[in-house]
């Protein structure tokens, strides 16, 4: 059972398709008599640890401790035989399956107590990953040892003692009856609680549980149950069974084969035949666990719920009384995962005395058994930000804050009803749930028993609709019917029991095959919408490795699939879940093994899927299915119904009878009501004659065995490429399910350091994510725009980062404070902190300094605090919870990227993080601790707006200052001036500058990105010239800083003239570069095009160096390139167009420079001349003339483009804006790119006869060849829809 997975040699072939590998019984032991359950007492000191209290105060509190009635603790069991000794590639894991077999121990009881036998199963998985199933049947026994008799006594003598020595007796005592376990599920009146709790050995008969136990390595769960069940009939029955017990175990473990894929088996068990089928290669596979039963205890919405939890790899614990409740519901759950599996922790059953694994900082899906009366309140979770915790009892389940709902929900759940209206369950779960657990602690177990339909309906024939009848949900049933178009009341569902009659000899119950078909029909609505959605997924897998040695080794450096083309190709309804489900564990491992199939047998899951989807494909070849979130409902259910029941109609093979053994005469007499001590020698081996199964077998294990051979040469050592998937395979694998044997606390901070080992592992991998995913496509798109990954995967990327986050701080907590363990350290540090400064001012790192300018004129310094931080994220009212907060916070930390900066605050308190942390946690190991912050610390290489981009609606304190160029200019004007700021988000409106200030704070809700500032005065007073350098504005809580470069005047009479101006501006680096080491920040990376003051070639002096014409031809080349490159971006990539058309190396600062080559700017009188003068000349020009040309299309062409031209121009210049000429003709390229008539005007300009005069003859203008170029150039991005931004072009109306 343990790690050992050697591949069978041809000589123990027999075995590997054997029905069952093992039979196991455990019990007491009478030699050793009783011990206490030493996991029990590691439970006890590991949960009093946990709470940080001592030892002692464990007793006293712990739910199986010593103050507690003997015949409620818990006492040691043992494997006392199995059969066969050992297989040498399923080796026995003796402890492994003790521990899981009884799980909490032996339990007594005497004749007043319910003794009725109870059935569980459970699941080892080995650390390849591979499982093997168990099926126990646990019934209680008479006690014979007087020794065990008299030790019960006694303790009940001293139990008594100590309780007359307690004052509050009686309180305890029922408080004791309340921590009871599942068997005693029907104990109710408190007079049965006082017989309970005494033991008279004159009086009273003592019983001990056993259990008998099947491993199989298929999870054919009916069968196993059918022949334990008739196993523990053949025990009890008055008379004795028709053959030794030895010989139907001795059939069972050496005489049944496994059914072939596709086919029906029959053997027989004690008193009557047990039945079991195999799907066909091309089905979906085994699951034996009835889905009816998971949808009854949790009702088909919850179901769907925690179904995408277990997708998106969240902390999944089932809570439950009764076991085999926790292993339907899970197993039920991971078989509709097809074709993905769960990768992480799975342990459906988790032993008492392992809790410490719900630390495990790791997805996983776990199952907790409840003791009867403790309610969830009660239960202590280390960490509850990623966790979905679902209580099986009492139908309801909690659900972690951010939480993308699965794809077409509601259609999806309408679907899944129809069909179990059909089979006539009810979708929000069955009866005895929907009514208050109350009812569920008084159910008999001996009637889901002996029902053999595990308490389904009785065998008449009764609707499920009078069943119904009177129940509370009928009414929310019949609305829910009615819309899906099911009528209830005709449903007949007596029809199909009545099958019986017909004679198709069934080969087993009518319940049976109907779950059987429930089971399916229900599957293939979940396999059929993973086929649709994933339908095109083989177009974006990556196979770029030539063998699979080289593809192996890098396997961590590769991509291996285009996640972003392929959200891109999906409807918008689906990204939130999809962006998050490509990212996970079980995603990468299926892709994994798609590329893995060019070299190597394809695995089952795949090839079946594949097969589905070739099978769509086909079936849609003259419409190829268009990417539409229109929901497709599942076509192949009937067929696969009616497989299983042909397969269950007729059998395909049959199992040697049961036969008498070569047995010793006389031992294992036949005594009623106890399990006869079976004889080992025939037990130990099986039959030495070949039957035709066992040589059939071995031939296919010979040819299989060739191929492997032959695998392994090919490719490389087995050994070598476990351990490379094991590496790849990132992290949770190997801790796929605890070591079960061995549990001291050195295992114990072993395993923990394993956990440290594997969080390191992880954070590393997902900030090279991010990293990679930044800067990669800053680099791939050569540095242009702001260059991000798709919004939206750059959100999944970061939830995941806070995921991870709060896994690590909760890792190893003495006492967990609030469902955010992150957020109450950070409560916690804030309080000590406050009372130490007294709210004085605390030396924290000051940010960038003040930015001085040529006029000394700045703005004030941003403290870099952490507790401020905090603040900001605690003012913000629209986050209610303290995991929101805690995702603020980290948001708010990486966009000012001081995230590892913060966090190395946080820890350096030490005296708190001892007091929180236990020794083994990760943030108490030193040195993983410094790496982990290192990692962090490399993520402030890029730019990240995860805060200003999420919470759009609240309200920022912006602080803006102007920043006049003294030397030339008056610092104070006397007009009044104003600003409006603009942002991706909105913008300000127009606020006015208090006088003789230039500095102004305000407050507005988030703009988002910044991206204009237009600034203007009213000329009104004496000093109304004006020389801005530039406008500085900030935001206060991200302290992103932009700039909005001007060096332009603001007057009349001076430059061009213009009262008021637009700005593109630019996030500035932040100061503070000299001491990185303290202030944690690399400058951005440099965007292109950067929005940097653009000099006007007509500027102050006017002797700027002057390009030539081609260089100005290349930037105009390049211009419109970047405008034709941010249209073929994804919609969330793509930066500010605004920049690309107004700011530096924009597209109209490149037809400046066109207009200006040559341009004749010498000063009449001193006057500047304007390429707007032009312009006006050009109109004036067209207006008067009407030029005579012979009456062609082209000329009526002409003419329209005339008019639109002058239309354009008289619209700027008549608009009621004080704008300049150069800002005038900024709006007029702006105006025209957008309406598509560039090209129209541009030939205009160039044959209009005012050039002659204003330009030279090498101009640019002048030259046929260079304007026949520049409007090719233009005419490509007449393609796109250009929206402007609406500072550009406010109040011009064309």
């Amino acid at each position: 059972m343990s790690a050992s997975g050697a591949a069978p040699s041809p000589g123990s072939s027999p075995a590997a398709c054997r029905f069952a590998h093992y039979f196991v019984l455990c019990g007491v032991d009478a030699d050793s008599g009783l011990e206490p359950d030493e996991l029990a007492v590691l439970y006890q000191w590991l949960e009093a640890d946990r709470h940080g209290k001592s030892q002692d105060a464990a007793n006293s509190t712990s739910g199986e401790n010593f103050d507690q009635s003997p015949l409620r603790r818990t006492f040691r069991s043992k494997v006392l035989a199995h059969y066969p000794q050992n297989i040498e590639w399923n080796p026995f894991d003796r402890d492994a399956v003790n521990m899981l077999c009884m799980p909490k121990g032996l339990s007594f009881r005497t004749q007043n107590d319910n003794r009725d036998p109870h059935f569980h199963s459970f699941i080892i998985t080995r650390e390849d990953g591979s499982r093997t199933y168990g099926f126990v049947l646990t019934f209680f026994e008479e006690v014979t040892s007087k020794q065990i008799c008299t030790a019960m006594q006694t303790l009940y003598q001293m139990h008594h003692a100590e309780r007359c020595g307690s004052v509050c007796a009686s309180s305890s005592c029922s408080m004791d009856s309340l921590s009871s376990s599942a068997d005693e599920a029907d104990a109710t009146s408190l007079l049965k609680l006082q017989r309970y709790n005494s033991y008279d050995i004159n009086r009273d008969t003592l019983y001990v549980s056993k259990s008998i136990c099947l491993i199989t390595p298929l999870p054919f769960m009916q069968a196993c149950k059918k022949f334990l069940m008739q196993l523990h009939k053949a025990v009890t029955s008055q008379q004795p069974p028709p053959l030794p017990l030895e010989s139907y175990i001795h059939n069972i473990l050496y005489e049944v084969p496994l059914p072939p894929p596709g086919r029906s088996l029959k053997f027989y068990g004690v008193y009557e035949p047990v039945v079991c089928q195999r799907p066909g290669p091309n089905e979906l596979p085994l699951s034996d666990y009835p889905l009816r039963e998971a949808f009854e205890l949790l009702g088909l919405e919850n179901l769907v719920q925690v179904f995408t939890c277990v997708l998106l790899e969240m902390q999944i614990l089932l809570y439950s009384q009764d076991y085999q409740r926790l292993m339907t519901v899970a197993e039920g759950i991971t078989t509709l995962l097809f074709p993905f599996q769960w990768q992480h922790v799975y342990v459906p059953i988790l032993p008492a005395s392992l809790l410490h694994f719900l630390d495990a900082p790791v997805p996983y899906l776990m199952g907790l058994q409840s003791k009867e009366g403790t309610d969830r309140s009660k239960l202590e979770l280390p960490q509850e930000a990623n966790l979905c915790f679902v209580d099986i009892d009492n139908h309801f389940i909690e659900l972690p804050e951010e939480f993308p709902q699965f794809p077409n929900r509601v259609d999806f759940i309408q679907e899944l009803s129809e069909v179990l209206l059909q089979f006539g369950i009810p979708p929000e779960g069955s009866l005895h749930c929907s009514e208050s657990a109350t009812k569920l602690k008084n159910l008999v177990l001996k009637d889901l028993v002996n029902d053999k339909k595990n308490g389904n309906v009785s065998t008449g024939n009764i609707s499920m609709y009078e069943l119904l009848k009177g129940n509370e949900t009928i009414a929310r049933l019949q609305a829910l019917a009615k819309r899906t178009g099911v009528t209830v009341e005709k449903m007949d569902l007596s029809t199909s029991l009545a099958e019986r009659d017909k004679d198709l000899k069934l080969q087993c119950e009518e319940a049976e095959l109907r779950d059987y078909q429930l089971n399916v029909q229900l599957r293939e609505v979940f396999a059929s919408r993973f086929t649709q959605m994933f339908a095109d997924y083989e177009a974006f897998v990556i196979q770029t490795a030539q063998d699979m040695e080289s593809w192996l080794t890098n396997r961590e450096q590769m991509q291996n699939f285009d996640k972003a083309s392929f959200l891109s190709d999906q409807p918008e309804p689906y990204l939130p879940f999809l962006s998050r489900f490509i990212e996970t564990q079980m995603f990468a491992t299926f892709i994994d093994n798609k590329i893995m199939s060019q070299w190597e047998e394809k695995d089952p899951l795949l090839r079946v899927f594949d097969s589905r989807i070739e099978k769509i494909r086909l079936y849609n070849v003259r419409a190829p299915t268009l990417r539409t979130s229109i929901y497709q409902k599942c076509s192949t259910l009937k067929e696969a119904a009616q497989s299983i029941e042909q397969r269950l109609m007729k059998m395909d093979h049959t199992a040697i009878h049961p036969h008498l053994l070569d047995m010793k005469i006389g031992q294992g007499k036949y005594e009623q009501g106890f399990f006869p001590k079976l004889q080992s020698e025939v037990l130990a081996t099986g039959p030495t004659n070949n039957n035709r199964w066992v040589s059939r077998s071995a031939t296919a294990q010979r040819r299989k065995e060739r191929l492997r051979q032959h695998s392994e040469h090919v490719g490389l050592d087995g050994d070598l490429r476990e351990k490379y998937m094991q590496e790849a395979r990132s992290l949770g694998k190997n801790l796929r399910q605890p070591k079960l044997s061995d549990l001291s606390p050195a295992v114990i901070a072993q395993t923990n350091s394993k956990f440290v080992e594997g969080l390191l592992k992880e954070c590393r991998m997902k900030t090279k994510r991010m990293l990679v995913e930044k800067m990669g496509h800053e680099a791939v798109e050569l540095g242009h725009g702001e260059a991000n990954i798709t919004g939206l995967e750059e959100n999944t990327l970061i939830a995941s980062l806070c995921d991870l986050l709060e896994r690590i701080w909760s890792h190893g907590l003495q006492v967990k404070q609030g469902k955010s363990a992150l957020w109450s350290h950070l409560i916690q540090f804030q309080d000590r902190e406050e009372k130490q400064e007294h709210l004085a001012e605390s030396p924290v790192a000051l940010g960038p300094e003040r930015r001085k300018s040529d006029s000394g004129i700045m703005l004030p310094t941003l403290r870099v605090s952490l507790i401020q931080d905090m603040r900001h994220i605690q003012n913000m009212s629209e986050i209610k919870t303290d995991v929101g907060r805690a995702r603020a916070w980290i948001r708010l930390s990486l966009e000012k990227k001081l995230l590892s900066q913060h966090l190395k605050q946080l820890l350096s308190n030490q005296p708190l993080t001892k007091k929180l942390y236990k020794r083994y946690a990760f943030l108490r190991c030193e040195e993983e601790r410094e790496q982990f912050l290192y990692h962090l610390l490399s993520l402030n290489a890029v730019d990240y707006f995860c805060f200003t981009s999420v919470f759009t609606t609240i309200m920022i304190p912006y602080r803006s200052v102007i920043i006049p160029i003294k030397k030339l200019s008056n610092a104070i004007i006397t007009s009044n001036p104003w600003i409006c700021v603009s942002g991706e988000l909105g913008d300000t409106g127009v606020m006015q500058i208090p006088k003789n200030l230039l500095e102004m704070a305000f407050e507005c809700q988030n703009l988002g990105k910044l991206t204009t500032v237009q600034i203007g005065h009213d000329n009104s007073g004496l000093l109304t010239k004006w020389l801005v350098d530039c406008v500085m504005v900030r935001n206060e809580i991200t302290g992103h800083t932009y700039r909005f470069p001007c060096g332009r005047w603001l007057g009349k009479g001076v430059d061009d003239g213009s009262l008021e101006r637009i700005l593109i501006g630019e996030l500035t680096a932040p100061a503070a570069e000299e001491d990185l080491g303290k202030q944690c920040r690399t400058p951005p990376q440099q965007k292109s095009p950067t929005s940097a003051r653009r000099l006007s070639i007509t500027s102050l002096t006017g002797k700027a160096a002057r390009p030539n014409a081609g260089q100005i031809q290349e930037g105009i080349g390049e211009a419109v390139n970047n405008i034709v490159k941010h249209f073929h971006k994804p919609e969330k990539e793509r930066g500010s167009l605004t920049v690309l058309l107004c700011g530096e190396n924009g597209l109209v600062s490149a037809l400046e420079q066109v207009f200006h080559h040559g341009f004749k700017s010498a000063r009449i009188f001193h006057k500047n001349v304007f390429i707007w003068d032009f312009v006006e000349k050009a109109v004036a020009y067209f207006e008067t003339t009407d030029q005579i040309l012979d009456s062609e299309d082209e000329v009526l062409i002409q003419k329209s483009s005339c008019k639109t031209f002058c239309h354009y121009v008289n619209a700027i210049n008549t608009a009621p804006r004080n704008i300049g000429k150069d800002g005038k003709f900024q709006i007029l390229v702006c105006l025209g790119t957008r309406d598509r008539l560039l090209p129209q005007w541009i030939p205009l300009l160039a044959e209009c006869p005012a050039i002659t005069r204003m330009y030279e003859e090498s101009a640019l203008l002048r030259d046929h060849m260079a304007v026949n170029s520049l409007i090719r150039i233009l005419q490509t991005i007449q393609d796109f829809s250009i929206v402007l931004e609406g500072s550009l072009i406010k109040g011009v109306d064309v």
